[in-house]
């Protein structure tokens, strides 16, 4: 009894154990939840199958399922994340490339979706703590108070700039607001602060959804606060496309970027985005007042005496500050580059919306530059139908003259942040009608009061500066060989212009000037970098030699990349010597080029450089080497790059998006099949459909087959017929033909 008992309990087990088992792996593929069911599904595996073992094990392995299955928690923010934040921005950015004039309604959708939220906390993070927070890492709490923010952005409850009221704080803000005295709540509430981390991420959030938008829409003649285009980008387009030019206009429209009027703003973004929402929220930010404290013109004066400065240690998740020498390389920004667009609450938005309202500039110029040309059949460049850069190779010497009623006339244009380049071929009068037009432009449009003298038209041979290089005009005299009648070859020489991208040399000595690197104008005396008194004769090297490799980087594209990186290392190498002789008591820069060589590679502590025991300890390797100064000769300086510039170039991640947005379409897939097919070759795809329609085919022949009178005989030969068949090449025999065969193979069986 007790047998038969415990078998009627196995056989109940058993039955409540496989609707389990189903149940379990259902909430498993919703929840994620693998680690409970594997092991569950481990324990069962050696009982389940036996149901004369004892009962019992299936009650323990139920019991087991039951007490380890995880049930979703409708409160954890954690389950709104149903993909990768990365994956949806890349989808983001890939559907506003394959149709990027399409108007943008709906916004409100990317707003809801939590994924983005947690990757611009992460970003946020990383800009306050210094490191990258994995999804892991974040706190429960966190995610809430995270949640809480998107519900108040979506229900309109968000403040910009709230300093007492938080929805979420930064992980290293452990201020108790509540127990804030009234002193410190004024101070807050009335001197300028930076700008919240609620705020930060709410930008982050708008900046993920409005990037890919504009910048499938933006013209390619701008080339600031985009990604993939930077100064390097501009010097090289204005050598492939502005050679021949002989008339510029220069001008400076940087007051834009300190603001706009809220209208014009949101006008220009209502041209694209029709959201609401995302509109009222960026319109919010750009009228709710930014708060910051007047500082009393008495309290400037007043020089205060400088205090002994205790060193400072960084806490855990302080990010650490930018080094010396880059520091030291951004006081080398040029003009161009210098002012960065602060708009209200927008934050890291004013770059997007400064390119935003500038980019009807960009489109009004590309119009111009259409009307503007007019090509001439005895031009030796530009003169195809369409105006297209590639006839001729502009960058070859012109020996014709550049200009004349029988030249063609052309123009070009390109904006970096707030200033604007154009190059004119023709008379000046065309430049002045142009200038004019542009004046009335931006007093209609920006509402900006310019003049002639903020954009002034200068000859070629005066030499444009533009993002601290000169474009001037060379004139070079090559020799011409050519073949006369009867196969006589003459050599002349010829005269030829070419367009110079030099790097200007007094803006070089006035940005070392700035940084206190030297003192003097026609001869510039290098002056001690006292900043690193305190550094080891290692670390310093180590630091000017960044900075070397940096600036040689910065002039990579400069006709005189040598002669300016080999002052840039003269200039650096006088500072430290002059360093080394204060800190070491050397007396003077020879001293301590005799101790430390020329590349100062030798150690000058206690003159070790000049001892015989150094150098052989040196070539044992028992004392650690110093790296010496780069570039202390011009001949180690790398040649100028004069690497051809393609005239419909995109940044890489541009070019990556159109190339897999062309391979999903569906009409590049049948080209190339197409393609694939005319030269008699098959893709993988093709061969795989033929083994799947041939298999069929033979299963239909087993089936007929295995119905027969001989039975199961027929239906083992058919099967033996059916492999033989699906190893065979599949050759392009007509149907009828294969029909044929296939009766003669049933009848012979």
């Amino acid at each position: 009894m007790n047998y038969m008992h415990h078998q009627r309990l196995a056989v109940l087990a058993h039955r409540v154990l496989v609707k389990h088992v189903v149940l379990v792996n259902h909430v498993v593929l919703v929840n994620h939840s693998f680690s409970a069911t594997n092991n569950f599904l481990l324990y069962a595996k050696s009982d389940f199958p036996n149901p004369r073992n004892n009962g019992f094990s299936f009650f323990r392995a139920f019991s087991f399922a039951a007490a380890n299955r995880r049930t979703p928690d409708p409160d954890d923010p954690s389950t709104l994340m149903k993909e990768d934040g990365v994956a949806l921005c890349s989808q983001m950015w890939i559907d506003n490339f394959r149709v990027p004039d399409a108007t943008v309604t709906n916004l409100t959708s990317f707003l809801r979706r939590f994924e983005l939220w947690v990757l611009a906390y992460q970003k946020v993070c990383a800009d306050e703590m210094g490191a990258y927070m994995p999804r892991s890492a974040i706190q429960r709490s966190a995610l809430e108070d995270l949640l809480g923010l998107r519900n108040a952005v979506l229900d309109s409850r968000f403040k910009w700039g709230a300093r007492l009221e938080f929805f979420i704080k930064s992980p290293k803000d452990k201020t108790e607001y509540e127990s804030l005295s009234k002193r410190k709540i004024r101070a807050i509430l009335t001197t300028t602060q930076p700008a919240p981390f609620q705020d930060k991420i709410v930008q982050e959030v708008l900046f993920m959804i409005l990037e890919p938008i504009y910048e499938a829409r933006f013209s390619e003649k701008s080339f600031a606060f985009r990604p993939g285009r930077n100064a390097h980008s501009v010097l090289r387009v204005i050598r492939r496309s502005f050679a021949g030019y002989l008339w510029y206009i220069k001008g400076d429209l940087s007051t834009i970027l300190d603001g706009m009027k809220v209208g014009l703003v949101i006008s220009a973004l209502m041209r694209d985005v029709r959201d609401k929402k995302v509109i009222d929220l960026l319109k919010a930010a750009l009228v709710t007042p930014v708060i910051t404290s007047q500082v009393d013109e008495g309290e400037k004066k007043k020089k205060k005496k400088r205090k002994y400065q205790k060193k400072r240690v960084l806490a855990e998740d302080e990010p650490k500050p930018d080094p010396y020498w880059l520091e030291t390389f951004f006081g080398f920004a040029p003009e161009e580059a210098e002012k960065l667009p602060s708009w209200g609450h927008c934050g890291i938005l004013s770059p997007l919306l400064a390119n935003v309202c500038l980019d009807e500039l960009d489109r009004w110029m590309e119009g111009k530059i259409k009307e503007f040309y007019r090509p001439s059949k005895s031009d030796v460049i530009w003169n195809s139908p369409d105006g297209e850069v590639e006839q001729g190779n502009t960058s070859w010497p012109e020996f014709v003259p550049t200009s004349g009623p029988d030249k063609t006339r052309k123009m070009d244009y390109i904006r970096y942040g707030g200033h604007i380049l154009i190059g004119v071929r023709g008379p000046r009068a065309d430049a002045a009608i142009l200038r004019k037009q542009l004046i009335e432009f931006c007093d209609q449009k920006y509402m900006l009061k310019l003049d002639s003298e903020s954009l002034p038209i200068e000859h070629i041979t005066k030499g444009i500066m533009f993002l601290d290089h000169v474009l001037c005009r060379r004139v070079v005299y090559p020799t011409l060989r050519y073949t006369a009648t009867g196969g006589k070859i003459i050599s002349e020489k010829g005269v030829g212009t070419l367009l110079s991208v030099t790097a200007s040399l007094k803006q070089c000595i006035k940005q070392f000037r700035k940084l206190s690197f030297l003192k003097g104008d026609r001869d510039p005396d290098p002056q001690p970098c006292f900043r690193m008194f305190h550094a080891t004769q290692a670390h310093t090297n180590a630091q000017m030699n960044k900075l070397l490799s940096t600036m040689v980087e910065w002039y990579r594209y400069a006709d005189n990349r040598k002669k300016v990186v080999n002052f840039c290392s003269y200039i650096i190498r006088g500072s430290l010597a002059k360093l080394y002789a204060a800190k070491y008591k050397l007396r003077s820069r020879a001293k301590v080029y005799k101790i430390g060589a020329r590349n100062l590679s030798r150690p000058l502590k206690e003159k070790k450089g000049q001892s015989p025991e150094y150098h052989n300890l040196l070539r044992m390797g028992l004392v650690e080497s110093i790296d010496g100064l780069h570039y202390t000769r011009m001949s180690l300086v790398p040649e100028t790059d004069y690497s051809p510039f393609p005239s419909n170039w995109r940044p890489d991640h541009e070019k990556a998006l159109l190339e897999y947005i062309k391979l999903d379409d569906s009409k590049t897939l049948e080209e190339q099949r197409s393609c694939l097919r005319e030269h008699g070759l098959v893709s993988p795809q093709d061969y795989i459909s033929m083994l799947v329609w041939n298999y069929k085919r033979n299963a239909i022949i087993v089936d007929q087959l295995s119905v027969g009178k001989s039975g199961v005989s027929d239906a083992q030969r058919g099967k033996e017929l059916l492999l033989g068949s699906t190893h065979e090449n599949y050759d392009h025999r007509s149907r009828d033909e294969e029909d044929k065969e296939e009766g003669f193979h049933a009848a012979q069986i």
